[in-house]
């Protein structure tokens, strides 16, 4: 059974870039192969191109296989055995792709709708050897948002942390780049 490690943060705090190396290091002691699974659409977005260069800047050389998906992640968990170390990046990115293709289809997402994702994922994930860690973001800890998708996302995100946390075995805040260990569930 994996070990599940939410790694979550503010927006630039550094939680990638810990999950990264955490994760690599597991990797390195485990001599273990590892993958990243990307979230993030690929857009014609100048800004977010560069931060998806960036994130691949960040792994290139570092042993790293990457799968990019934006919604199946228990699909992409359940597929290939062979990784024992996993980072899903990042957990918000999902959840805005399961709204974007919802409002597509004329939908809404809820929170229930989030649960039943979650769900499969965190089981999928659990089942895995060695350790998946996933990213997101606190993004319920500025401003109210000025309208209801916002609000919506905000709330969704929440959720969808609130239940990783619960079935994870180990928490981190990242704040300016320092890990603030919330939850450390250590096996006898």
């Amino acid at each position: 059974m994996a070990e599940l490690h939410l790694v979550t943060g503010g927006c630039r705090s550094g939680k990638s870039a810990y999950a990264q190396q955490a994760a690599e290091s597991l990797a390195d002691a485990l001599a273990a192969p590892r993958v990243y699974v990307a979230t993030c659409p690929i857009t014609d977005d100048a800004e977010m191109q560069s931060r998806i260069d960036a994130h691949r800047a960040a792994r290139r050389d570092r042993g790293w296989e990457t799968v990019e998906e934006e919604l199946d992640l228990a699909g992409v968990l359940t597929r290939d055995p062979r990784h024992a170390v996993v980072l899903v990046d990042c957990v918000t990115l999902w959840i805005n792709n399961l709204m974007y293709r919802a409002a597509r289809s004329g939908r809404d997402v809820t929170e229930d709708d989030v649960a039943r994702h979650c769900g499969p994922v965190l089981d999928a994930a659990a089942a895995r050897r060695g350790a998946v860690f996933f990213v997101t973001n606190e993004v319920g800890w500025g401003v109210v948002p000025e309208n209801p998708q916002a609000r919506r996302f905000r709330d969704l995100v929440g959720r969808a942390n609130q239940l990783l946390a619960a079935r994870a075995d180990r928490v981190t805040l990242v704040a300016c780049g320092i890990p603030l260990h919330l939850k450390e569930n250590r096996s006898p």
